[in-house]
């Protein structure tokens, strides 16, 4: 393993390397090449120099959640900090998600070893930050993010690791290194932290964005149905259930008619067609489009077909068909790693993009949600299981977005409820516990004018992860 290196020279140097590239690659995806577009904004912002950093991860029992094949029981929310030659320090938070980001690693590995692995890869980040400055968070992204990958393959011992397990291991960097900038450039909302390149994808102001409860291969569909009976009107419901192709899409198809049977009759005001949308994600467990056809054809005999608004994911990421012929809307989420990864996926018809500011940084999700409104292609947020704070940080993208095709609000997956057996707790972490927005009622958050005021607390410190690092 090689020793970390970051000399202020040694990132610079990357940092121009990497800066033509990305100005090729944005060009190729579809970006203006004209440089005064890739800057946040016209104002220039004096650099921020980096001389103490540190982090620590609190470990999180969860009920086992499963999907994938495999299932997770524990989840560890990794805390960055950074402090500037200024005074001022900050931190971010991260919820590792091993399994969902390269399942690869967590199938090698114990599941605290993949853990561990991932955070190695925070630590890496930091260390190289360490000494030097930045003056954009989304660069700064883009410099850090070629050595951790490399670094990550390295310990992994995985040439092909993801770089979605990348970006995971990125996330509490890329929030600390946000609040600090909006800090030291006196920022104080959301809104304006924005750089004003990615402000049309993020121009909405949704007064509501949907709650969407996520349910693990296997539940029992009278679960799905006290959900609905809730309020719930949209549900992330994972297929691709274990077993061989055949045994998974047998057990697919009986799940979704009895889906159908028990809540295909709601009713709900969200949607055009006043029907409950279904919301399938098979987590690339279909290995064929012709397997994927015969589930929708069931669904069209069923009277379902009608109903799906996405189904997410159905392929692994190395499977190249086209998707844009099958008559729904299929999403990219994790395979979409990057702005170009998701500019190909869109190109073999995938028509729209679960983004994840709280999975793949913020600064990431800022370019493909950009990029997916250019290209008239719909986003919406998808969860990782995250600590509630991270709720907010997902939630001020998902209340930005540009609506979702026949619906009128906001879309969000948040499941940490149903999942981590320490919720309750948890909740009290967040700086601003018990407002309005942070409480689902029938099936919806409310983001009115107080949500956006505040920037959902997002900017606010939180006791309890500050003391999880060391200041001296």
């Amino acid at each position: 393993m090689d020793q970390p290196q970051h000399p202020d020279n040694s990132l610079n140097r990357r940092a121009f390397i990497k800066n033509s590239g990305a100005m090729v690659a944005l060009g190729m995806a579809g970006f203006s090449m004209d440089t005064n577009q890739m800057v946040p904004d016209k104002k220039a912002f004096a650099p921020i120099r980096i001389r103490k950093v540190d982090s620590n991860f609190e470990r999180e029992p969860l009920n086992p959640y499963r999907f994938k094949g495999s299932a997770i029981t524990e989840s560890w929310q990794t805390v960055a900090f950074l402090e500037a030659e200024s005074g001022t320090s900050k931190i971010g938070l991260c919820t590792q998600g091993v399994l969902w980001s390269d399942s690869s690693v967590f199938a090698a590995h114990s599941e605290n070893a993949g853990n561990a692995l991932m955070y190695a890869m925070t630590e890496r980040a930091l260390q190289m930050m360490k000494g030097t400055s930045f003056t954009d968070p989304v660069q700064l992204l883009d410099d850090l993010l070629p050595e951790v990958l490399a670094y990550g393959k390295a310990i992994t011992r995985n040439p092909n690791l993801r770089k979605t397990f990348a970006l995971n291991a990125l996330v509490a960097v890329d929030n600390a290194a946000w609040l600090l900038f909006a800090h030291e450039n006196g920022i104080t909302k959301f809104d304006d932290m924005i750089p004003a390149a990615y402000r049309p994808g993020l121009s909405h102001r949704h007064s509501k964005v949907a709650s969407i409860p996520s349910f693990s291969v296997g539940t029992e569909v009278s679960k799905l149905k006290a959900a609905a009976d809730e309020g719930y009107f949209i549900m992330k419901l994972k297929t691709g259930a274990a077993g061989t192709q055949q045994e998974m899409l047998e057990k697919d198809i009986a799940f979704m008619t009895a889906l159908h049977k028990a809540i295909g009759h709601y009713e709900t005001p969200y949607t055009k067609s006043g029907k409950i949308p279904y919301y399938f994600d098979a987590n690339g467990r279909y290995e064929k489009k012709e397997t994927l056809l015969r589930f929708l054809d069931q669904a069209k005999k069923i009277g379902a077909f009608d109903q799906i608004a996405v189904i997410e994911e159905p392929f692994a990421e190395e499977n190249e068909s086209f998707v844009g012929d099958l008559g729904v809307r299929v999403a990219a989420d994790e395979s979409a790693h990057t702005v170009e990864d998701a500019a190909t996926r869109i190109e073999q018809g995938y028509s729209a993009i679960a983004v994840k500011a709280i999975a793949k940084t913020l600064s990431m999700t800022m370019k493909i949600a950009q990029y997916a409104y250019e290209k008239g292609v719909p986003c919406f947020c998808a969860d990782l299981t995250v600590n509630p704070i991270l709720v907010d940080w997902n939630k001020s993208v998902a209340a930005r977005l540009a609506p979702f095709p026949n619906m009128d609000i906001g879309l969000q997956e948040t499941n940490g409820h149903q999942y981590f057996k320490n919720w309750n707790q948890m909740m009290t972490y967040h700086p601003m516990a018990g407002a309005s927005w942070t409480k689902t009622v029938q099936g919806v958050y409310p983001t009115g004018k107080d949500f956006y005021e505040k920037s959902a607390g997002i900017l606010q410190t939180s006791d309890h992860y500050e003391k999880l690092v060391n200041r001296g």
